[in-house]
């Protein structure tokens, strides 16, 4: 496993407990954003990196019985607080590393990430990955429950503009990964980013 891998599961295994408890109030804007990726009945939906499954309940409402939806992350300690949660019953969660998905290709009709790519030791590897899982035209939310200077508050650094999520960064690295940017809104309740798979 690659040192970045390493501390990634380092990082999430020592928060695994208590993260739902501490981010308790993001359900709304984790729902907001599940319906900007404008879901439809039957969709095969992945949440990439995710977590303790927050997500999954929306999408699962968004896809219905019919539709697939998976959860992939590379902690086991949060895929374990995902079922402790019970959100295994919304969503198959896989151990997986989303630059390198047990998956077929173009077998997605969507992604959903929610803070996954500052996580990512190659962005450009992981997001050319999820776009290798979605079918062209296929869509792609990157979200965060609050905006990059909000976020940057909370883990006490400055906003430079070598961040990554910044708009002049993003978009050039999704174009270049195999995604077309639709729209990008950074305040201070969501971060969120739409792009579709190129065909």
């Amino acid at each position: 496993m690659s040192d970045d891998r390493t501390h990634v599961q380092e990082f999430f295994t020592a928060r695994a407990a208590g993260w739902d408890a501490k981010f308790a109030g993001d359900g709304p804007a984790y729902a907001a954003a599940v319906a900007a990726l404008e879901l439809c009945p039957g969709d095969r939906v992945l949440d990439a990196g995710c977590g303790t499954g927050r997500a999954l309940p929306p999408l699962r409402a968004a896809v219905g019985p019919s539709g697939t939806v998976l959860g992939a992350d590379l902690t086991p300690a949060m895929l374990r607080a995902a079922v402790r949660a019970g959100r295994d019953l919304d969503g198959r969660l896989l151990l997986a590393d989303v630059r390198a998905l047990p998956l077929r290709g173009a077998s997605l009709d969507a992604v959903f990430a929610a803070g996954l790519v500052s996580h990512l030791g190659d962005p450009s590897g992981g997001l050319r990955e999820l776009a290798r899982a979605v079918r062209p035209g296929g869509r792609l939310a990157l979200f965060h429950p609050v905006g990059r200077a909000a976020l940057a508050v909370r883990q006490g650094r400055l906003l430079t503009p070598d961040d990554l999520r910044a708009e002049p960064n993003l978009r050039p690295l999704l174009a270049g990964s195999g995604w077309r940017m639709t729209s990008y809104a950074d305040e201070d309740g969501r971060f969120l980013a739409l792009a579709v798979r190129e065909r």
